[in-house]
């Protein structure tokens, strides 16, 4: 078996056929598996996927969804020597997989090797605010972190223990990367396509506020919580230069709250809090050259900073865990929950292999 794709999901009924036959054609040039791992979908997700020669798994109580259960989730079932994650919503692209491989393959130290992810459906106000900040997403040759998904070897993976954290709701793909990069490999991003991600079309605040209700936005908080007391913990903070955004906000937040307290005149105190606001928000309005895109970014950095000690205070699992989980659909699919290998060390071969 050479590669496992794992397609993570949650109630992706609408692109899901389409993610899955990309992966299909995709393996036309290797041998493989896909497995569809979902974290408890409700909709027609996995009636759909089980037309397709994939082997689908779905967590099961005590476990709960999150952005970092699905590719653990998917990992623990998979055999193939190297790992290819993508979500629900992208289509792979025919000919990355050869070129990965070749890539790995060429650089023994290499971990991972991703390319661009080609945004389709992502409110404007969202994407430009990311590529403003020129994030790791958008950046070409060695990085570190794979956001979007890409191409794993599985002897690192291996090495450090666990795939993806599933007590993390965002930035699994950031810890996986830190992880990676302190046992002594590398990651790196080819120029070129990897995956169409047909993801958000929603409006940016409805996004903000999915994103609050999920736990989404709490993942630095949980990522700065896993790192606590280990080795990596100084990469972990020189990763996420926000923090120090994050820390610059909540001084601002706490200010306002403290003038609104003690000022014995309120409506003063009202009118202080609100013309700083106003200088936050024209500064950076100036900045982005646009009224709209710095209303957006201040309510943005609003969301992000109050949700960390959310992140961070939430209790943990041990990540190594075997992940509950049951088989279903397909042509054979049992509904017993698979809670883990008998011996606690093999995991179960798959049922459907490709190639």
């Amino acid at each position: 078996m050479n590669v496992s794709i794992i397609i993570k999901t949650l109630n992706e009924e609408k692109r899901i056929a389409q993610t899955i036959e990309a992966a299909l054609a995709a393996l036309s040039v290797t041998t493989g598996e896909i497995i569809l791992a979902d974290s408890g979908s409700s909709d027609r997700t996995i009636e759909i996927a089980s037309g397709y020669p994939v082997r689908i798994v779905q967590i099961m109580p005590p476990a709960q969804p999150s952005c970092g259960i699905g590719p653990q989730l998917g990992y623990q079932y998979s055999t193939g020597r190297y790992v290819c994650l993508i979500d629900g919503d992208m289509e792979l692209e025919p000919d990355f997989l050869q070129e990965a491989i070749g890539y790995l393959d060429d650089h023994p130290r290499a971990a991972g090797v991703t390319g661009h992810v080609e945004e389709k459906m992502l409110d404007n106000l969202e994407y430009a605010r990311r590529v403003g900040r020129n994030p790791p997403e958008l950046r070409v040759g060695d990085i570190d972190r794979m956001n979007g998904g890409g191409v794993y070897r599985r002897s690192a993976i291996e090495g450090i223990g666990y795939f993806t954290d599933r007590n993390l709701h965002c930035h699994e793909e950031f810890d996986l990367g830190v992880r990676l990069r302190h046992a002594g490999w590398s990651l790196h991003r080819l120029d070129r396509r990897f995956v169409s991600h047909y993801g958000h079309s929603v409006n940016a605040y409805s996004l903000l506020v999915r994103r609050w209700k999920t736990k989404y936005l709490f993942g630095i908080g949980e990522v700065l919580r896993a790192s606590m007391g280990q080795p990596y913990l100084k990469q972990v903070l020189g990763g996420l230069p926000e923090l120090r955004l994050w820390a610059a906000v909540a001084c601002w937040m706490l200010l306002s709250v403290a003038l609104l307290l003690f000022i014995p005149q309120k409506l003063a105190a009202v009118f202080v809090v609100s013309l700083l606001a106003g200088c936050v928000v024209g500064l950076v309005s100036i900045r982005k050259a646009s009224l709209r895109m710095g209303i957006y970014t201040v309510v943005a950095w609003l969301f992000h900073t109050a949700a960390l000690p959310f992140g961070y205070f939430r209790p943990r699992l041990d990540p190594r865990l075997w992940v509950e989980s049951r088989e279903v659909g397909g042509r054979d699919a049992e509904d017993a929950v698979a809670d883990g290998p008998a011996d606690g060390h093999h995991m179960p071969e798959p049922r459907y292999r490709l190639g």
